[in-house]
C-alpha cells in the first residue's frame, strides 16, 4: 500500500521553470503594452494657423524707400542747428556726415529746395491715395517734424539774443539740444523705415495720425 503514493509521485510531471520571455506586469502601471495611437491634428487649429500665416504681410520695398527718403527732408533742414557743434567738433562731425555730403550738396543746390520738398511730400505722397498708408504716414510725420523745426528759428528772430552773455549761452545750448534731437530722430525713423517697421515719434506721430 505504501508503494502506491510513491508510484504516483514518480509518474507526475516535474514542475516547469518560468520562461525568460515571460512578461511580469507591474500592478501600478498600465497593462496595455501597445503604442498609443498617433494624435490627429485639430482641423480648427490647422485652419487658424493657415489664416495667421496668410495674414502676415511684409512692408513692400518701395514703401520703405519712400518713407526713408522722406526723413532726409527734416534732417537736412535741421542741420542749421548744429553750427555750434560743428565749430567745436569739425573733424568728428564732418567724418560722420561725409557719406551724405553729395546728397546734401545736391539738395542745397536746388533753388527753393525746402519748399519743393515740402510740396512733393505733402501733395505727391501724403494726399496721394494711390500710395500706401505706411508711406503716407511717414511722409506726414516728416512734414510735421520739419514744421516744428521752424518754430525755434521764429523765436530766435523775435527775441534776437546776442552772441554773448546769458542770451548767447541759452541760444547755444538750445541749438545743441535741437541738433542732437534731430540726429536721434533721423537715425530712429530712417532705421525703422528701412526695416519696414512703423517709427512713431511722441506727439509728432499723433499729429500725423490725425491727418488720416
Amino acid at each position: 500500500m505504501s508503494a502506491t503514493p510513491l508510484l504516483r509521485l514518480s509518474l507526475s510531471p516535474p514542475p516547469q521553470k518560468p520562461s525568460r520571455s515571460t512578461t511580469f506586469l507591474h500592478p501600478l502601471r498600465s497593462n496595455n503594452l501597445s503604442s498609443p495611437p498617433p494624435l490627429r491634428p485639430n482641423p480648427s487649429q490647422s485652419r487658424r494657423l493657415t489664416a495667421i500665416s496668410a495674414s502676415y504681410n511684409t512692408t513692400p520695398v518701395p514703401d520703405r524707400l519712400i518713407s526713408a527718403a522722406a526723413y532726409f527732408f527734416p534732417f537736412f533742414n535741421g542741420l542749421q542747428y548744429g553750427r555750434f557743434l560743428f565749430a567745436q567738433f569739425p573733424k568728428t562731425l564732418g567724418l560722420i556726415l561725409e557719406p551724405l555730403l553729395p546728397l546734401l550738396s545736391f539738395y542745397r543746390s536746388v533753388p527753393y529746395s525746402s519748399y519743393l520738398a515740402f510740396l512733393l511730400l505733402y501733395i505727391g505722397v501724403v494726399r496721394n491715395t494711390n500710395v500706401s498708408r505706411y508711406a503716407r504716414f511717414n511722409a506726414m510725420q516728416a512734414v510735421v517734424l520739419d514744421v516744428l523745426l521752424v518754430l525755434p528759428m521764429l523765436v530766435q528772430r523775435i527775441f534776437n539774443p546776442g552772441p554773448h552773455g546769458i542770451g548767447g549761452k541759452v541760444l547755444m545750448m538750445s541749438h545743441n539740444l535741437i541738433f542732437v534731437g534731430v540726429v536721434a530722430c533721423f537715425v530712429y525713423t530712417f532705421g525703422y523705415s528701412i526695416l519696414g517697421w512703423t517709427p512713431k515719434l511722441p506727439f509728432v506721430g499723433e499729429a500725423a495720425d490725425r491727418q488720416f
